[in-house]
């Protein structure tokens, strides 16, 4: 077996071997999500009309931290910027932490629904640019305050301290160690466990999917200079033309992968933007070029930034290039990899009582977000998939061959009730599975 091969944990025979310590009854928990789902359904909404950009949560924050004042929750504001924390202690026992994110991404909505963001804004560039909820972190936010209701109201069902915290800037890579930076392991009690939900674009809506070990890739971001001679259009031999240069650079770095990396090691380079020129008869002097590169292992990542490396400035020394390209790398998120332990635990308790054609053991994805960074610090942490799309359009899409929105696509929106049912499911259960009475242990 390769040495750098995906590790995984299988579910096999799981419903039989679940234990039996902590179980709610699948009736007792759909009924308590019934009980909240209008509240939470209207939440929704109005975070949907009203998104902010990464870092920019403010009126996002404020409309949640009141609400867990309400129930009772001890609030703090404004940590790692406009993160939010909400402490619920509960007797002895484990200290459970459940994250949601806050933050949009600048998209302009194309869905055509009613409640369909019309939000416009300046970026941290200065741009004007639309703002939507295109990943669902407002389907996560909404569905994370329907399971703060219930276990507010359902104490004897729990035991120990219960952490919400509302993470911003998630889609840049910065909340999380944002407010890891500001003490939210010391100036709160710390997690034994950390959970989170997220919502999938290409499973049927209310579906569950858990997977232990590597999860979620790295996620790096790359920008390359790459510097010509620019000129007259009609004249190419006076230049050094960086567009020519850029335009065999994209290719070749596309061998990396297909040529550089074993075939079980899983990597991605994708040249996402690609900037030169003002006007068709002018060569330009210099050629933008943005990366995502992507990977599960440290020594995978580190190959291929290296061969980026050797690629970009051959290309450019092959063209004649007098000044060596510069190559810019900033890490965005590491790989996500999910507690085996705490996997199996929550996904033995997801099946027994969801069952199992509603919960199930999923894959790894070369998606990336910085819920890893708890992870990272020591914390035994498990990222859950909830289905998003409704079960008639996934079934003829299947059929068809056709390609559904995706997450960060301007027409992405879930089916809303049964993906937030199963979220708020699945957060209960988790949540009482990890934090069952003493007595109700075996």
């Amino acid at each position: 077996m390769n040495r750098y091969a995906i590790a995984s944990v299988s579910f096999a025979g799981i419903f039989l071997l679940a234990s039996p310590g902590g179980a709610q009854s699948k009736s007792a928990v759909a009924s308590e999500v019934e009980a909240v789902y209008a509240s939470s359904a209207a939440l929704y909404q109005d975070l949907h009309l009203h998104p902010e950009l990464s870092s920019h949560e403010t009126q996002t924050a404020a409309k949640l931290a009141p609400q867990l004042k309400e129930l009772g929750y001890d609030v703090i504001t404004g940590v790692g910027g406009t993160g939010i924390v909400a402490v619920l202690k509960n007797g002895s026992g484990p200290t459970v932490m459940l994250r949601t994110e806050l933050d949009a991404l600048p998209v302009v909505e194309a869905t055509g629904f009613a409640f369909a963001s019309k939000v416009r804004t300046k970026d941290d560039a200065g741009n004007d640019v639309g703002v939507m909820h295109a990943c669902g972190h407002d389907l996560h936010m909404a569905s994370w305050m329907g399971t703060a209701r219930i276990m507010a109201g359902s104490r004897k069902t729990w035991s120990g301290t219960l952490v919400l915290i509302g993470q911003p800037a998630e889609e840049t890579g910065a909340g999380a160690n944002a407010m890891i930076k500001d003490g939210l392991l010391t100036r709160f009690p710390r997690p034994d466990f950390a959970l989170a939900v997220h919502d999938d674009a290409r499973r049927p809506a209310g579906e569950i999917a858990f997977h232990a070990g590597p999860a979620l890739s790295n996620a790096d971001a790359v920008t390359v200079h790459i510097y010509g001679k620019g000129g007259h259009g009609a004249r190419p031999e006076t230049t050094i033309d960086p567009i020519v240069i850029a335009a065999r650079t994209v290719l070749a770095l596309q061998t990396i992968v297909s040529r550089e990396m074993n075939p079980f090691d899983p990597a991605v380079i994708t040249v996402g933007s690609i900037h030169g020129g003002t006007k068709n008869n002018i060569i330009p002097d210099e050629v933008v070029l943005q990366l995502t590169v992507r990977s599960f292992t440290k020594p995978v990542r580190e190959h291929l930034f290296a061969s980026i490396d050797r690629i970009v400035k051959a290309e450019a020394m092959a063209a004649g290039a007098t000044k060596t390209p510069t190559i810019e790398r900033l890490n965005t998120a590491d790989a996500l990899v999910n507690d085996s332990a705490l996997t199996k635990r929550v996904g033995a308790a997801l099946i027994r009582q969801m069952g199992p054609t509603h919960a199930m053991e999923g894959n790894a994805e070369m998606v990336s977000e910085d819920f890893s960074a708890f992870a990272l610090a020591g914390i035994p942490s498990l990222q859950m998939r909830v289905g998003a799309i409704e079960q008639g359009r996934f079934d003829a899409a299947m059929k068809s061959g056709e390609t559904l929105p995706s997450l960060h696509s301007s027409t992405f929106l879930p089916d809303l009730e049964l993906t937030m049912k199963a979220t708020i499911q699945a957060e209960v259960i988790s949540l009482r599975e990890l934090m069952a009475p003493s007595q109700r242990r075996s």
